[in-house]
């Protein structure tokens, strides 16, 4: 294997970077069938189903907690039963929601606004930015 001998390290770059990911909030999985995909994490994973959500024009969410992670499960109508479960995005907890708005811009990420949970806002990056899968970014957990 070749090597080489250096003087010193090079310094670590200096970034303006503010997004400060502190961790994933949740994974979104799409599915065909909510029970199929809930069972077969409960099962495989040991990770228990928490509920169930009527999410409106005929699609079902369950939730599923693996440690500080949430995975959200969708059963989408569009879908056919025997459809493999995917993921289809990811949602990341961020230390300040605007300043990190702030820092990528109006063209990479939607403004604030409020989330499910009481108490969060979230901002989507958009499909222009080229992910290749839909990603959002949250404020942190309020706790009460």
């Amino acid at each position: 294997m070749p090597t080489q001998v250096i003087d010193a390290p090079h310094p670590k770059p200096e970034s303006e970077n503010t997004l400060e990911v502190l961790s994933i909030d949740h994974i979104v999985i799409t599915t065909g069938s909510l029970d199929r995909t809930c069972g077969a994490i409960a099962e495989s994973m040991h990770l228990p189903l928490k509920r169930i959500r009527e999410a409106g024009h005929g699609m079902r969410q369950g939730f599923h907690r693996a440690g500080p992670i949430i995975l959200e499960i969708l059963e989408r109508p569009d879908l056919a039963p025997e459809t493999r479960a995917a993921i289809w995005g990811l949602v990341f907890v961020v230390a300040d929601l605007d300043a990190t708005v702030s820092w990528l811009g109006p063209d990479a990420v939607s403004e604030p606004r409020s989330a499910v949970q009481p108490g969060r806002r979230i901002a989507s990056v958009k499909k222009e930015v080229g992910l290749g899968l839909p990603v959002a970014l949250m404020s942190p957990h309020v706790r009460q």
